[in-house]
């Protein structure tokens, strides 16, 4: 017991004396946090890589443009985002005739079907935006995520239109 009285003691002291302190900072003038927060550093804009193919399905192009953006020079080789890039078309130019295929169809027999021949293109087109993502994902383990860069495929409005397109950002 002898050991635990001089603790107590020093618990009081320290005790009293923060609440000394939190006497002074209420009679201060109130401080605004958001101007005592460092400011983060000015995070650059993401880089959308645009569809540059000639058919869309569901707001999905059938090819993205393998053209290297001037915004990432010095942060990924041209040859790594050319190589990545066409990785995506693959995927794409793989599964987007299909889904085409599929569309014509569901649009020819919508008025029979009341819109249920469009769910094969909705699902396909699902299925083809997933493996875009786990591609992206496979891309930024293996190399963008050491660079301190992210792809990944968003949705976004269309600078002509008011339809979505999917873009792939980096």
């Amino acid at each position: 017991m002898s050991v635990l009285l001089p603790n107590m003691a020093d618990f009081d002291t320290i005790y009293e004396l923060e609440e000394e302190e939190e006497e002074e900072e209420e009679e201060s003038e109130p401080v605004v946090r958001s101007q005592e927060l460092p400011r983060p550093r000015d995070a650059p804009d993401p880089v959308a890589v645009r569809g540059a193919g000639h058919i869309t399905v569901f707001g999905l192009s059938n090819k993205f443009d393998t053209e290297f953006p001037s915004v990432l020079t010095g942060k990924v080789a041209p040859e790594e985002f050319k190589t990545s890039i066409s990785r995506v078309n693959a995927c794409l130019r793989k599964n987007l005739p299909v889904n085409v295929k599929w569309l014509l169809c569901g649009c020819l027999c919508c008025c029979c079907t009341l819109g249920c021949s469009l769910w094969p293109v909705v699902c396909l087109n699902k299925r083809t935006r997933r493996s875009i993502q786990k591609l992206l994902e496979w891309e930024n383990n293996r190399l963008y995520h050491k660079l301190g860069l992210h792809w990944k495929l968003s949705k976004r409005k269309c600078e002509t239109s008011n339809m979505m397109e999917y873009v792939s950002i980096l």
